[in-house]
Parts: C-alpha cells; sequence; structure tokens
C-alpha cells in the first residue's frame, strides 16, 4: 500500500510533468487498402470509442493538453489560440478561471441535440475544446470559419482573432470567424477530426457541416479547410497535443498523426487506397492499451447529492482467458463513493477494436476530496498491476439566486448581444435558454452556455426572439431570470446609411445613393420577405416599390437601410 500513495504524490506533484504517448502499433492498420467512404468509416471506428469527460473537468487537463511553452515569472500558463491576453494566462495558472472560457472550437448549438446525448458526448471532448479568452470566445460566438474581408468594417479584431464580413461566400452567415495564420491548420485539421469522430450527428446549422455521413464537409468547408491544412502543416504543438489527449481520453485525432489522411478522404487522393496504417499482427504479452499505467480520470466538482457517470475507454491487445477484472481500492475506503457497471471485461471485448466502455458511477455521500485507484489484472497480464486513479471533490450544495436578464444590445437585424447582471455566488457558467418566433409560431428553442456575462447571437430578417438566463453550479441550476424580448425589426430605427450605401426617396420608390459599385441587393418588407434583388446596384438606380417600409442590404455594407414610402 505504501507503493500506492507513493504514485498518487507522484502524481499530484507531476502536475505539468507528462509522458507523451504516440499512437501504439497497430492503432491504425484497419485503415490500410481502404478508400472514399469505406476509409472514412474506419477512421470512425477508430476514434469514435474513447472516455467520456465530465464538463466541470476540463480545466483540470488544460495544464496538460495546453501549457504553453514558455514560463511567466517562472510559472506554467496556458497556451490560448484566441487571443494574446497573458494577465488572462496568468491568471488561469493561479487557480482561478476569470477571463478564460472553455471553447468549443465546432460551436455545440450547431448539432441538433433533443436528448442532450449528442452535447454531452461531443460537447465534452477535448479534441475541440480549448481554453480561449472570454472576449474572443463570445466575439466568436457560433460564426463558422472563414477569412475576414479587412476592407470592411470589422466586428472584432484582438491581434489573433478576427470576426468580420467573409471574403469569400459560401459561409452562409454575414459574419465568420478566422483565426491567426499560426493556428489555422489547427482548427482545420479538428474540423477534420469533428466531422469523422461525429459524421452520424444530425448537424442543425449546416454552415460547414452537413447530414451526409461520407463527406460531413460542406464544398466551402472543404475549400477552406483544405487549403489552410495544406498553408499551414501540423506543429510540434498539435503533436504534444494529441499524445496528452490520448492519455486522458483514449483516441487521437489522425489527421494529426497522419495529415495526408485528410486528401484520402476531402482532397486530391479522393479515391486511392489508403496504405499508411502500419503493420497490423501485433504480438506479443497480454497488455493494457487504454487506460495507461498512472494516468488520471477528474469526475471533476460535483455538490451533495448529485451523481455523475463517466465512460471510461477500455482497450486491450493480446487478452487471454476469461478476460480482465476490475477492482476500486484505497487506503481510504474512498472507492465506496465510486461504482462500476461491471467486474469484468471480456477477453473478446478487450481486443476488439472498439474496446469496451466502461462506466464509472460518482455518488458522494459526504463532501470532501475522494481519490480511488481501478485495478486491472488477469487475463494473461504479468507484472506490475495497472492502474487508473480517479478523483472527484464534492461540496456543499450551492444557493443560486436568478439573474436579472437585460435588454438586448447592439440589436440589429442580423443579430444582438443577450445581456444580464452577474449574480453574487460562485457560478460555473450561465445558460442562455432561447426561442425563436416566426408570424408568431414558435420555429426553435436551443440553449447556450457561457462563462461571461453576455453572448453574442446570429439572426434571421422577419423573426423575433426571447431569452432568459439561468445559473449552474455544481450541477444545479438556479431559477430562471425574466424573460427579454428582441422584437422583430428591433434596432432598426434610427440607422442611417454609411458612406457605402444610401437612399433617398424618389416618386414611387426609391433611389440608390452608393459610391461604387454594389453586389447581391435585396430589399425586404417589414415581415422579412424579400420582395427583390439585384446582383449589383450602380449609383443612381431607381426602383418602384409600392407603399410601405423596407429595408435594404447590400454585401458591400455593414448597416441595414430604412426606406419609407408614402
Amino acid at each position: 500500500m505504501k507503493r500506492h500513495k507513493a504514485i498518487i504524490l507522484l502524481v499530484n506533484l507531476c502536475a505539468f510533468c507528462f509522458a507523451y504517448a504516440s499512437a501504439p502499433n497497430g492503432y491504425y492498420s484497419s485503415l490500410n487498402g481502404k478508400s472514399g467512404e469505406t476509409l472514412k468509416n474506419a477512421i470512425h471506428s477508430i476514434i469514435r470509442p474513447h472516455t467520456k469527460l465530465s464538463y466541470s473537468s476540463l480545466w483540470n487537463y488544460f495544464p496538460t493538453t495546453d501549457v504553453y511553452p514558455e514560463t511567466v515569472n517562472g510559472k506554467h500558463i496556458v497556451w490560448d489560440m484566441y487571443s494574446d491576453n497573458w494577465n488572462t494566462r496568468e491568471y488561469w495558472y493561479y487557480g482561478g478561471t476569470h477571463g478564460l472560457n472553455r471553447e468549443h472550437s465546432v460551436p455545440k448549438s450547431w448539432w441538433n441535440s433533443p436528448s442532450n446525448v449528442e452535447a454531452y458526448e461531443a460537447g465534452t471532448d477535448i479534441i475541440h475544446l480549448f481554453p480561449s479568452d472570454g472576449d474572443a470566445n463570445s466575439a466568436k460566438s457560433n460564426y463558422p470559419l472563414g477569412e475576414v474581408n479587412t476592407s470592411l468594417s470589422v466586428k472584432f479584431n484582438n491581434g489573433v482573432s478576427t470576426v468580420g464580413y467573409p471574403s469569400i461566400s459560401g459561409s452562409g452567415t454575414n459574419y465568420v470567424f478566422e483565426p491567426d495564420d499560426e493556428y489555422k491548420g489547427d482548427f482545420a485539421r479538428v474540423y477534420f477530426y469533428m466531422a469523422t469522430c461525429y459524421q452520424d450527428y444530425t448537424w442543425k446549422y449546416t454552415y460547414m457541416f452537413n447530414n451526409s455521413s461520407y463527406l460531413t464537409l460542406n464544398q466551402y468547408a472543404r475549400n477552406i479547410l483544405l487549403e489552410w491544412h495544406r498553408n499551414d502543416p501540423v506543429s510540434q504543438k498539435e503533436r504534444d497535443r494529441n499524445d496528452a489527449v490520448y492519455t486522458i481520453q483514449g483516441n487521437r485525432n489522425p489527421f494529426v498523426d497522419d495529415p495526408n489522411l485528410a486528401e484520402y478522404i476531402w482532397g486530391n487522393k479522393m479515391g486511392e487506397s489508403y496504405n499508411g496504417g502500419g503493420n497490423g499482427n501485433v504480438t506479443g504479452p497480454a497488455e493494457i492499451l487504454y487506460p495507461q499505467l498512472g494516468s488520471s480520470i477528474d469526475f471533476g466538482q460535483i455538490g451533495l447529492g448529485k451523481t455523475i457517470n463517466l465512460e471510461l475507454y477500455v482497450k486491450g491487445q493480446n487478452i487471454t482467458g476469461s478476460g480482465i477484472t476490475l477492482v476500486l481500492f484505497d487506503d481510504n475506503s474512498h472507492h465506496q463513493m465510486f461504482s462500476l457497471s461491471t467486474e469484468r471485461i471480456s477477453a473478446s471485448a478487450m481486443n476488439s477494436t472498439n474496446g469496451y466502455k466502461l462506466t464509472i458511477t460518482y455518488k458522494p455521500t459526504k463532501t470532501g476530496k475522494h481519490s480511488t485507484c481501478l485495478y486491472f489484472y488477469d487475463g494473461g497480464i504479468t507484472g506490475s498491476v495497472t492502474g487508473v486513479y480517479i478523483n472527484g471533490e464534492c461540496l456543499e450544495v450551492p444557493t443560486l439566486s436568478s439573474p436579472v436578464a437585460l435588454p438586448a444590445e447592439n440589436v440589429t437585424t442580423e443579430g444582438y448581444r443577450a445581456v444580464w447582471q452577474a449574480v453574487d455566488e460562485e457560478v460555473d457558467f450561465y445558460i442562455i435558454t432561447r426561442s425563436i418566433y416566426k408570424d408568431g409560431v414558435l420555429i426553435t428553442t436551443e440553449q447556450v452556455d457561457t462563462e461571461e456575462t453576455y453572448y453574442d447571437f446570429t439572426r434571421e430578417i422577419g423573426t423575433s426572439e426571447t431569452y432568459y438566463v439561468q445559473s449552474s453550479r455544481l450541477g444545479y441550476t438556479s431559477p430562471a431570470s425574466n424573460t427579454i424580448t428582441v422584437a422583430e425589426g428591433s434596432g432598426i430605427e434610427g440607422i442611417e446609411a454609411d458612406h457605402i450605401l444610401a437612399v433617398a426617396t424618389h416618386p414611387g420608390g426609391i433611389r440608390f445613393i452608393c459610391n461604387e459599385p454594389l453586389s447581391n441587393v435585396c430589399i425586404y418588407n417589414t415581415q422579412g420577405v424579400m420582395i427583390k434583388q439585384f446582383q449589383t446596384v450602380e449609383n443612381d438606380l431607381a426602383v418602384e416599390l409600392p407603399t410601405g417600409i423596407y429595408l435594404i442590404t447590400a454585401h458591400e455594407s455593414n448597416k441595414t437601410i430604412k426606406a419609407i414610402i408614402k
């Protein structure tokens, strides 16, 4: 038992000393000889089975996955791909998360999740989760990736992240998010992973993904992601992160391990057979491939009375006999706070491509920090027992008050910012519930979360919306705030034309005033129905319109123009 305590101490002391683990021999061997859809399905079968982390535990893993190679004041800090806000990075190290978010590089709102099963699975997949500056995260919103037209008004630019009008059509939105050149390939390969691992998801917003299980990425996404992938090759940062993620989650990003794979699925090698998966004839002693010896799984913090399930991916090779026996043990009887879905995994399940999904339940009966160790034995394993350390912390049930929602800001026909007052108590994040109506009929309701006190939404012309806010802490949710209504056409009154586009009244209609030709000019009525569209508009063009109020947009203009015809 002394050795067990010593290992726990070593793991705790070496928070930043982690061992890298490349892909085990034979990890990709099943890909050999496959092409096209069959190849992508084979990749999906390898990477989809993995340990499902808890959202509250993510901060505990970032010191391993996203530690910056340089130190500040002798301390390790976070690697933020969204900003150069060094003050936020340093504060993060000292135990706080003020100003930093757990950012989903593929927005959670993009996939349809009526039962929250998908939100839990992909929503905690650390391969596409990164620590992010809060302001950059909010500005990024749920916009697709793209290249910003900097000759027009830019919505946000902190020197690393840029949000603005797209320079390339096809995104389907008014704004896009452009990362720094240094990270464009990183984001592209993450999107390749998500389009493969979760190819069976139903995508609610198809800015970049579609509901074809084979390609999954639409043409716009394929074009821009392949370009970024080729121009920004895999960095050492990505390789190190991929290795670190494997020790935590049990799967890898294959497009980092072999960047050429993307060409076989979406690029210039489509239809060709892939043969880069290595030797599939794995021989040797029985062993556990995942989880790795001495690795740690963290439930994070929960409130007393709550229960959390964690799905641990378990896989071995050359396991024999009746399989692997599992047991929880520690010196402090903490194992009584945890339970396993089974105490034996068959040899066939352990040796299979998909491994075995073991459910571990944390149901604490008292507050405090709890740790135990999961041991594996039998199945032909010899020598040292393989173990994984399981940690969790239980706190008293929090007292949560209702946030106060404030009127929306920056309201246009294109979007708005939902805002609310911060509550006095500590919270993990805020949940915004948004309902969208058209002609008085509810179209959809969705939820997003943020660690800030605001969130930017895009909207469609002709819709009205409502939102309310709740705070969340330790698995508990506060009562709902008051409800804010964002009416159809809100924010249009009083908008003046900028120097790019203006209109003047004209007998029976309007006359355009523009200092340069405009493209994709649309005229809408107040119900959001487009009644006229012009590919090109020149200065002084007259357009006849019936009596009424109209909204005019143009690709080159960053404002919506209102015209009243009497």
